[in-house]
């Protein structure tokens, strides 16, 4: 499709393995699955995490985590991501010494790894951050999004256990990312928005899992003002939303959706009796989603 900067590719053979097993009827059956793989971060000389990752964006993948764990500041100047695929190793270098570096030496850590330090700095951060107030999102376009979105060829309709994560602005979808992990997807998104300079005004976000507190998180952290997903919500997930004005849009299918926070962003411009049902295809991928979510 056109309207994709980026976008899945299911015909990749390093993202995927056919193996043989046996059905319901004790018949042999070939099927494709996922090939997921370790990924070990370092910030400059500093590691910081192992992943497990279909690993096909790793550059984009890695600065979008220490972006999304505040790891990495706007200020910061990036000056080398390298991957290694042999020792499955990428590492990201910046001019000068992080700010998380600099934290790690002053604060003394319990849990034994730098995780509750980083949540505290995130929510620190999340308090802070405004969402622009003059977004909106109009039906028409959540329609046309969801009807892109979900009849693109993916990784979903290859293999399923997978998530997938859409940059979008107005009806366009802009930049899709699948991975084993939600959390994986849009950290891929946010890197490539950093590498290349895209700001989050006038964008929306849509997720294909759950819309859970990691996903409010993340996407306030971005600077995306708007959240929609074909799935469901968590409470704490809503709460987080609506302290931070982020309009939250869930169960998304066909038709039909439900807004659970800043529903002022809304534009009822698409009568839904003018919105087709979904298509059988669009129903498979959607059992797909919530098996995976």
């Amino acid at each position: 499709m056109e309207e994709f900067l980026l976008q899945p590719d299911p015909s990749d053979p390093r993202l995927t393995e056919r193996l043989s097993g046996t059905d319901q009827d004790g018949g042999a059956v070939d099927t494709s699955v996922v090939v997921e793989r370790p990924l070990t971060l370092f910030l400059n000389k500093r590691e910081i995490v192992t992943m497990m990752t279909i690993c096909d964006y790793p550059q984009y993948l890695a600065v979008g985590y220490l972006v999304n764990q505040n790891m990495l500041r706007a200020d910061d100047e990036i000056t080398g991501i390298d991957y290694e695929e042999d020792i499955e190793t990428v590492v990201v270098r910046t001019k000068s010494e992080t700010d998380f570096e600099d934290k790690l030496r002053r604060k003394t850590l319990t849990s034994g790894c730098a995780q509750g330090t980083v949540f505290g700095d995130l929510m620190e951060r999340f308090d802070e951050i405004d969402l622009p107030k003059d977004a909106e999102i109009r039906t028409s376009w959540l329609y046309s999004l969801t009807r892109k979105i979900n009849t693109c060829p993916s990784l979903y309709l290859e293999a399923g256990a997978i998530h997938g994560c859409v940059l979008c602005e107005e009806d366009r979808p802009l930049l899709y990312m699948e991975d084993v992990g939600r959390h994986n997807a849009v950290d891929k998104i946010a890197g490539y928005m950093r590498l290349h300079d895209i700001p989050a005004d006038g964008k929306s976000f849509y997720t294909t899992g759950r819309l859970t507190s990691e996903m409010v998180i993340k996407t306030v952290q971005m600077g995306i003002p708007i959240l929609a997903s074909r799935s469901g919500f968590t409470a704490w997930g809503v709460d987080l939303a609506r302290k931070a004005g982020l309009t939250l849009i869930g169960r998304a299918r066909g038709k039909r959706f439900v807004v659970l926070s800043g529903k002022d962003r809304i534009v009822y411009d698409e009568d839904p009796s003018n919105v087709p049902d979904e298509s059988k295809r669009t129903q498979r991928k959607a059992s797909l989603d919530e098996n995976a979510a």
